[in-house]
Formats: structure tokens, sequence, C-alpha cells
């Protein structure tokens, strides 16, 4: 199938956001989301972006069902390891399931790779859900280590009240 990775722009928010929703139905979570567009473009197309994006865009010969050209994304944002320094966070990677097996979502994870390479980035890390087998078989596949496996790492979150709570506690200046 002929396909292009490309970088995101503002007018792709619209499909990136479609695309969280298919994501979040697929891991049983659809209430969960609740940004929009119209965020996904604030955040990521701004002066200094909190995310950056890459799509993967089909022929109009290629279009999906629904009549998408573009059927996966991987999104991505840069953090710092106090062990080993640059680092990119790989939040999402996704291809719509009537595309997949084509080599896109590899192509994709594969993209960002060589971009975090270019900016002397030494890890690219993700999270996957317990239950996803063939997400952690295909980066398994690829080398990936299952961190809460082989070092016992939890992934920890504070959200909501919980992070209310924090601010709350913070000093005054």
């Amino acid at each position: 199938m002929d396909y292009k990775i490309r970088a995101a722009r503002k007018e792709d928010c619209k499909d990136i956001a479609r695309m969280i929703m298919e994501l979040a139905v697929f891991e049983k979570m659809p209430d969960q989301v609740k940004i929009s567009y119209k965020e996904l473009e604030r955040d990521g197309f701004c002066q200094n972006p909190f995310f950056e994006c890459l799509i993967a865009e089909v022929s109009d010969a290629h279009r999906s069902k629904c009549g998408h050209t573009v059927v996966g994304y991987a999104l991505y944002f840069y953090t710092y390891s106090t062990w080993k320094g640059r680092t990119v966070y790989l939040e999402d990677l996704y291809v719509m399931p009537e595309f997949r097996g084509n080599g896109i979502g590899k192509s994709l994870m594969s993209k960002v790779a060589k971009i975090a390479a270019e900016k002397q980035c030494v890890r690219l890390q993700l999270s996957v859900l317990d239950w996803n087998s063939p997400a952690r078989d295909f980066y398994a596949a690829k080398g990936a280590q299952d961190l809460t496996d082989s070092e016992g790492w939890h992934f920890i979150r504070f959200d909501g009240l919980s992070l209310d709570n924090l601010v709350k506690e913070a000093p005054q200046d």
C-alpha cells in the first residue's frame, strides 16, 4: 500500500482528534477523552508546542471506508532522564484497523526514533495497557524492554483531586 509519513499540520487536528477517540474506544476508555481539536491546535502548533505529531496519509485511491486519507498518527514529546539524558516519549501510536499490517505503524515509530536520534535522544519510551498483547508483542519484536517486568517500574499519575491537593500543598512564593 502506498502511504507517506509527514509532520502533522494544524489543519490535521480534526483527523488527529478523530483517531484519538478511535484509540480511546479501542482501549475501552472513550469517556476519558476530554480534548478537542481546538486544544490540539493550540497546544501543538504554538510558539513552544507541548507535543509533536506525525501523520500517516494514503492517496485518495486508498482512502478509508469512511473517506479518510489520514489513517494513522504518532504523537510524541520530549522529556529528560536524570540518568541518561534526552528522551522522547511516544504518547500515542495509532493506525486505523483497516490499514494495519501494511507497515504504517512501524514506519511511524521508526520516524519518531529517527527524529529523536537527530536530536540526540538516548531513549524512546511509551506505555501500553497490560491486556493489549498485540501492541506489546509488536514493541517487543522491535526490541523494546518491558520495564514493569525487568526493573519493576510502575507508571504513576496524579490528576483531578489528587493533583489539586498537591497544588494546595505547594509553598507560597
